[in-house]
């Protein structure tokens, strides 16, 4: 989703569970904590799906803003491997408060980490 910039977003790997999927892929649920630009903690559940080249993931949260208010959103991407243990994602998500907003990043699998953009 390309669209006017609002922010940025840095999560940290929290725990990883690998299970079974159809037709003999791989599911990769990791949770995700953080902070984004405008929207306070946040929290997330990814689930990949495909293996460690590229897929589409599915993706839940729910953010803690400063404000007080909590706002869920829910969506789904797309990743691509871009070299030694790193991918890079794009993803939309439908937010409880009515907004559509998109994100580009880079999962860094060693250090554990999720960073990127916010666009709206």
């Amino acid at each position: 989703m390309a669209g006017k910039p609002i922010g940025e977003f840095s999560m940290k790997m929290i725990t990883i569970t690998n299970t079974p999927g159809p037709a003999g892929s791989l599911l990769i649920q990791v949770n995700f904590e953080g902070t984004a630009t405008g929207f306070g903690s946040i929290f997330e559940t990814a689930t990949f799906i495909g293996g460690g080249k590229d897929g589409t993931f599915s993706i839940v949260g729910s953010a803690y803003m400063d404000n007080g208010e909590i706002v869920n959103g829910i969506g789904q991407g797309s990743y691509e491997s871009k070299g030694k243990h790193k991918w890079t994602t794009t993803n939309t998500m439908e937010l409880s408060d009515g907004r559509r907003i998109g994100g580009t990043g880079e999962i860094d699998l060693a250090a554990r980490t999720w960073k990127g953009k916010i666009t709206e």
